[in-house]
């Protein structure tokens, strides 16, 4: 697929569940952190070409390069091709299970580069900056490897291990005439053991294997099934492998808007958005990512006064204090920020979302040897009460405004959707008394919403009581089964977001001003809610020509950016961004089967497991 890397963040993303890198389609590693999600990068040319650093592998007489994927995973195939022969890079970090049954997936990446034809030249640089940047480093030849030091700040070191013909010509970056293939491998940690050739080619082999088998246990829809995979596997390595979070994207500070100051860093676990993920994951048969990620929950409520949070670092951090970085920005789109400050925030949401993915992951469990244990009692309990004592209070909402709090309506909907799933999974349980009390909550909600989220004089349901503001979240009132679909208040409110918010093909989150100005671009997530509530309500032409077009909003190698710009479709925003690969696997399956994506839960009290 040629896409015009002006218009597409023209990187692949590689990773293992520990940490991950952006790779240019040139061969270039600009950006990584390690040894986790959320350290300090050392490569970051992404955010600024001088002082960023980078891993670049450059051809010398470049005719053209190519990129892929290898097929059914997440290792990426760069070709290059020159006037003096023909090599193909192959980025990966490894996963596997090892010997002894567990995940072997370390903190490094593998560049495996193969000469296909000719003597191809090539020139490494290996251009360490420790630091997000800020500082630079000594190099110690170890015989067995090179070792890198950060020279200021934050203490860092990283080992390279090589079988180049000349290993000093790949430190110094000298050109390099391959005669034959090679490895480099770049590791936070040394090896124990020695590292060869063998040993590179097999971890390969078998983290080509894990993927393979992983991808083939995936429940996938035939029409979009290729597409569906690519994002499912982006979405699993952005799952932290040794807590069970879920980051929102790999980086920080890509912008919204170009050039402006809606620049975020999302290396974090949103409890919202982690919930929607693994929810979806359970219901496509990865239950085993649905139960790391309720571990972690549960061991960020080992009290019953230990309140849940908005977000919360991998390693179940509370405290994720913002700050700026001294570095150009992705085209000069500054500040470019590490931390953020959402972390204070009140989002009367979450608990919703969190007690529906609870509430799916139990279903799926049903037939099988799943026990709910006291403990997932005591979290759903737990999250029940919190809901019922905040949701008649303002909060900042789904799209985190940082000024003024306000009654939002997709925050009230969410606890409605917090009392009817608590009150579900009590009932399934046998806790009858407990379910009716939820359900009697779960309507003053109901009443609540439909008296004071409704605006008669726009008709439609809108961003926060008393407002005129169109939100595309309350489109989700189809999804969590609120209204029925034919429910002409439902038709209404589909009406007027779709008025209101779509922008040449593409749904924008709201349209007022907020904190930071007036809203620019879309959001991807937004339009596929769009498209599910154009779909549901019968607009069903309509939907399929918006996915057809939306689809489009991919780079050449099918990842999606947090948004989109309108007019252009240019991406925008952090990437690759879970929420929009998790809303396309969403409306994929809508659209092929017309089954509601809500239904697939059982609207009738689950057996007792």
């Amino acid at each position: 697929m040629e896409k015009n890397t002006k218009t597409y963040y023209p990187y692949g993303l590689i990773g293992n569940c520990v940490s991950s890198a952006l790779v240019s389609s040139e061969g270039s590693v600009d950006w990584m952190c390690m040894p986790y999600f959320d350290s300090p990068s050392l490569f970051a040319r992404l955010l600024d070409s001088d002082k960023g650093g980078s891993f670049r592998i450059e051809g010398i007489d470049v005719v053209r390069t190519s990129q892929e994927y290898v097929r059914l995973t997440p290792i990426l195939k760069t070709r290059i091709e020159t006037r003096d022969g023909i090599l193909d890079i192959y980025d990966f970090m490894p996963r596997f299970m090892s010997d002894r049954g567990q995940y072997y997936c370390p903190a490094e990446i593998h560049r495996s580069v193969r000469v296909i034809s000719g003597r191809p030249k090539v020139r490494i640089v290996i251009d360490v900056r420790p630091n997000y940047g800020s500082s630079g480093c000594r190099i110690e030849d170890h015989g067995d490897c090179y070792k890198y030091l950060s020279d200021q700040g934050e203490y860092h070191s990283y080992f390279l291990y090589t079988d180049a013909e000349d290993p000093k010509a790949v430190i110094e970056g000298r050109t390099i005439e391959l005669r034959k293939s090679m490895y480099l491998v770049l590791s936070y940690h040394q090896k124990v053991r020695p590292f060869t050739a063998d040993r590179a080619y097999i971890e390969f082999e078998r983290t080509k294997s894990y993927w393979l088998g992983w991808g083939d246990r995936s429940k996938l829809p035939a029409r979009y099934r290729e597409e569906t995979l690519r994002s499912l596997l982006t979405l699993k390595l952005l799952m932290y492998q040794r807590t069970g979070a879920v980051i929102a994207a790999p980086t920080t500070s890509l912008p919204e808007i170009h050039g402006r100051d809606r620049n975020w860093d999302y290396r974090y676990c949103w409890i919202r958005d982690a919930s929607m993920i693994v929810e979806l994951f359970a219901r496509l048969g990865h239950m085993g990512s649905s139960s790391r990620y309720m571990r972690f929950i549960l061991d960020r409520m080992l009290l019953k006064n230990d309140g849940i949070s908005v977000m919360y670092g991998i390693h179940g951090e509370k405290v994720l204090t913002e700050k700026t970085l001294d570095l150009a920005g992705y085209g000069g789109s500054r500040p470019v920020r590490v931390g953020n400050d959402a972390y204070r925030q009140k989002q009367n949401d979450l608990y919703g979302e969190l007690l529906d993915a609870i509430y799916t992951y139990f279903a799926c469990q049903q037939g099988t040897d799943f026990h709910f244990d006291q403990e997932l009692w005591t979290a759903v309990r737990s999250l029940v009460n919190w809901s019922k004592a905040v949701w008649e209070t303002p909060d900042n909402g789904i799209w985190e405004y940082r000024g003024q709090q306000q009654h939002h309506v997709f925050s009230k909907l969410m606890s409605w959707v917090a009392m009817d799933r608590g009150g579900r999974i009590a009932q399934s349980i046998g806790k009858q008394a407990y379910a009716d009390e939820c359900f009697r909550t779960a309507e003053r909600i109901r009443a609540d919403i439909l008296e004071k989220g409704w605006h008669p004089e726009v008709e439609a349901f809108t961003m926060f009581y008393g407002s005129t503001h169109a939100d595309a979240a309350v489109l989700l009132m189809l999804h969590y089964g609120f209204l029925p679909k034919d429910d002409p208040r439902i038709i209404k409110t589909v009406d007027y977001c779709y008025r209101q918010l779509v922008r040449g093909g593409y749904a924008m989150r709201y349209t007022s001003e907020d904190d930071f100005g007036k809203p620019e671009n879309a959001f991807l997530i937004c339009t596929y809610w769009m498209i599910n509530a154009l779909y549901l309500t019968g607009r069903r032409k309509e939907a399929r020509e918006m996915f057809d077009h939306v689809r489009r909003c991919v780079n050449h190698l099918g990842l999606m950016s947090e948004g989109a710009e309108p007019e252009t479709g240019r991406q925008t925003g952090n990437f690759p961004q879970g929420y929009s690969h998790m809303a396309f696997i969403q409306t994929a399956l809508l659209l092929e089967t017309d089954y509601e994506w809500e239904a697939l839960v059982p609207k009738q009290p689950l057996t007792d497991s």
